[in-house]
């Protein structure tokens, strides 16, 4: 138990960073939260105390990012740098890591938790983000690939392997996988907004932004949802929007994102069965594509599509 917890702790922070511990029951309802330095965190004696408290039913958390040195409270202000990104993937788990695993958008993930069957936590190793960045690319990543948007702040606590997930009876054992050991940066992540789930038909966008403000990834989903209604060729409007967008890291990604995350939403819209439409995505790009990309991107698209006609008829 305390040998797996020490690893990945070991793993995620620096000699002398002082971390944040939350542990909390459920019956009664208590939280306790300990902010130590690394050191005393990877003491035999610390780590049992911990694990005798996880025996009796305790859920054991660490903040995903390192403190201040003299921290007492785990807010905000409290944060000294990022150190990691993450997403919480708590439903159809298996489905969305696949499709995070298969995704040309974002690294592989430096660390996977398997909180409890199903449901994971992802990780990235990450330098060179600033709070602002972080919080937006957290937002993007949960958005794109179905994570809890809940888990988007800096001071987020994420579970520990090695422990028992005690919301269960009996306890599930958490445990990690890790990829090979790499710092991601800034550049190594393509998430685009409108093509995270954020986008609406062209008649919405009036009512997110006043007129003349529109960015320009707002201005691709409107023109290309307008020539999908007209009847325009989908790999023809591919080819026009990655030379109009020749500025992105990947033009032709980007495109063929779009493109194809417009048209599952026109077809989710019309009352399409989404096996239809991650068919329809497959077939479309079956040529373009290796087939298990083609078929995981296409899954993954179908369900953001899927997401955001449910918003859009609520609204």
């Amino acid at each position: 138990m305390t040998t797996a917890a020490q690893d990945f702790l070991a793993r995620s922070f620096l000699p002398g960073e002082t971390i944040a511990f939350l542990l909390h029951t459920r019956n009664p309802s208590r939280t306790h939260q300990r902010i130590v330095t690394l050191e005393t965190a990877l003491s035999p004696c610390y780590l049992g105390w911990v694990a005798h408290l996880n025996h009796n039913g305790a859920n054991v958390y660490v903040a995903a990012n390192p403190l201040f040195p003299g921290s007492r409270r785990r807010t905000k202000e409290c944060i000294a740098s990022v150190r990691h990104l993450y997403i919480d993937i708590d439903a159809d788990g298996d489905a969305r890591l696949a499709a995070l695993r298969a995704s040309d958008i974002v690294p592989p993930a430096s660390v996977t938790i398997a909180t409890s069957p199903g449901k994971y936590q992802a990780l990235w190793r990450v330098e060179g983000f600033d709070f602002e960045q972080q919080e937006e690319t957290l937002k993007l990543l949960a958005a794109t690939f179905g994570g809890d948007p809940a888990c988007t702040d800096c001071n987020r606590v994420l579970r520990v392997p090695g422990f028992l997930n005690q919301k269960y009876n009996p306890g599930i054992r958490v445990t990690v996988t890790y990829s090979p050991e790499c710092v991601w940066t800034p550049k190594n992540f393509h998430l685009d907004k409108s093509a995270a789930g954020a986008g609406l038909p062209a008649h919405a966008l009036s009512s997110r932004r006043p007129p003349g403000k529109h960015s320009n990834s707002e201005e691709d989903w409107a023109w290309v949802l307008m020539e999908l209604e007209h009847g325009t060729d989908a790999h023809k409007l591919t080819s026009i929007l990655a030379k109009r967008r020749a500025d992105k890291p990947d033009p032709l990604y980007y495109a063929r994102r779009t493109v194809d995350m417009a048209s599952a939403l026109q077809w989710t819209l019309h009352g399409a069965p989404i096996a239809d439409v991650i068919t329809m995505l497959r077939q479309r790009r079956s040529i373009e594509l290796p087939n298990a990309l083609c078929s995981v991107r296409a899954h993954e698209i179908a369900t953001t599509a899927q997401r955001m006609a449910a918003r859009l008829t609520v609204a």
